[in-house]
């Protein structure tokens, strides 16, 4: 699960592979996934935010339980991102939180062996990571929402991401 949460971290500090894209959605509805979607995500910042997130591709498609996801973040920083930097995460299952957490964004992607490291300099930024996610995944819908802020608490970046895992029509006996 630590690795599911880093990838979705460094995806909030920015983030060409054989990869399908991630449509950008509109949360005008409780469910933000179109219908026969899986997965979408919303930049919820507003203009003035550091990291503007301008595409998200994963591969494979769809993400398989207990195999390797590589995602492709691509995005604009307007200024440097230095030391500092931290994200509030939040993962829920349906209406229940399994997950709150501030992460420091230099020191995940130092761990983690990011493509992108701190300093960051303002432009335009690719990030390509590869995790390795749990088969213990269960079949469910995950919203995420990512709040990050600079160092000063200026806002970074804001995202919500949604990835459901429920078993698809046809696919029965999916484990």
């Amino acid at each position: 699960m630590a690795r599911f949460r880093l990838i979705l971290l460094l995806a909030a500090a920015l983030g060409y592979t054989a990869a399908s894209p991630i449509d950008e959605q509109a949360l005008d509805s409780p469910s933000f996934l179109a219908p026969g979607k899986d997965r979408g995500w919303k930049d919820c910042g507003e203009e003035g935010d550091v990291v503007r997130i301008k595409s998200i591709e994963v591969s494979p498609d769809p993400p398989k339980r207990g195999e390797d996801l590589t995602i492709t973040v691509t995005g604009d920083a307007s200024d440097d991102i230095l030391d500092g930097a931290y994200a509030d995460v939040t993962v829920k299952l349906g209406l229940i939180t399994i997950l709150r957490k501030q992460f420091d964004v230099c020191e995940e992607a130092e761990k983690a062996n990011a493509t992108i490291q701190c300093p960051i300099s303002k432009g335009h930024h690719v990030v390509v990571q590869t995790v390795t996610l749990a088969k213990e995944i269960p079949p469910a819908p995950f919203k995420v929402n990512i709040r990050g802020y600079t160092g000063d608490d200026d806002d970074l970046v804001c995202m919500d991401l949604m990835m459901d895992f429920w078993p698809k029509r046809g696919s029965f006996l999916q484990w």
